[in-house]
């Protein structure tokens, strides 16, 4: 089922001379496997990107989270990412496991973010709200309909559980397994204090929950918000509500390569 119906990829890459030239090759392999390469993303039942993590995250940026097709990456030989099962030296082995069935599908939890709820947004790695000027920002948190705690510092991260294993982790976050239905809240650099306390800990909320974030008018009015690899700057930002979104980004990986076996290669 995983190839008789989906033939046609899209390549997302740099227009660079260099990778267009190597991507040649990659076209003709494919061909002579029998599947189509499009110009246009909406015609794509595969869409792979072309380098790490980050040109991973922007095609599934670009063209929309999509849950009709399946998304893959491949690297080039001196990158390496967590999203990514492949690199240009062994397309031809990506090709054959697809012809073959040699592969899984893998589902992705993606998150929801809603700003002064209007403008919608959706994440896959992680969204971060950080002060834009040398000023600690203030955020009340509320989990639900409780008020949590009322936050000053940097700024707050809540990843996903894939997202978990970047910004996050570098915070001290933990690594949860993508299979949990989950999104993790961590802090960069809390102050705590007679006035102001928080919890000094991620923590962990269900696909059920709901984090509203309410931003302190105090001079920190246009503060950054980070949507996986890309920065926005939205002007007389008050509220962020972040849930779990009912969609999921399917990726295909082999069958021995879990996600636990890409952390440990990764980072151990």
């Amino acid at each position: 089922m995983l190839v008789t119906n989906r033939r046609n990829m899209f390549f997302y890459y740099k227009k660079e001379k260099e990778i267009e030239h190597k991507l040649q090759a990659l076209f003709s392999l494919a061909r002579q496997n029998g599947f189509s390469i499009v110009e246009d993303a909406k015609d794509a039942t595969i869409i792979i990107s072309v380098g790490g993590d980050g040109a991973f995250l922007q095609a599934v940026r670009k063209t929309g989270f999509r849950e009709d097709c399946l998304y893959t990456g491949i690297t080039q030989a001196e990158e390496s990412g967590l999203y990514c099962d492949f690199n240009m030296d062994n397309f031809d082995e990506m090709l054959h496991s697809m012809v073959h069935e040699e592969m899984e599908v893998r589902r992705f939890p993606v998150i929801n973010v809603l700003v002064n709820g209007e403008t919608s947004f959706e994440c896959l790695n992680e969204v971060s709200v950080r002060s834009t000027i040398i000023k600690s920002i203030v955020i009340d948190v509320h989990i639900d309909d409780m008020h949590f705690e009322t936050f000053r510092g940097d700024g707050l991260i809540i990843a996903t559980p894939t997202g978990s294993t970047g910004y996050n982790k570098s915070t001290n976050g933990a690594v949860i397994d993508p299979i949990i239905p989950c999104f993790q809240v961590s802090e960069l650099a809390s102050i705590n204090n007679n006035r102001y306390r928080t919890l000094g800990s991620s923590f962990v909320l269900s696909q059920d929950r709901q984090l509203s974030l309410k931003i302190i008018q105090d001079g920190n009015d246009y503060p950054i918000i980070g949507l996986d690899n890309e920065a926005y700057s939205i002007r007389n930002i008050q509220n962020i509500a972040v849930t779990l979104s009912n969609k999921v980004v399917k990726t295909v990986k082999l069958k021995n390569n879990s996600y636990w076996d890409r952390v440990k290669r990764t980072f151990l």
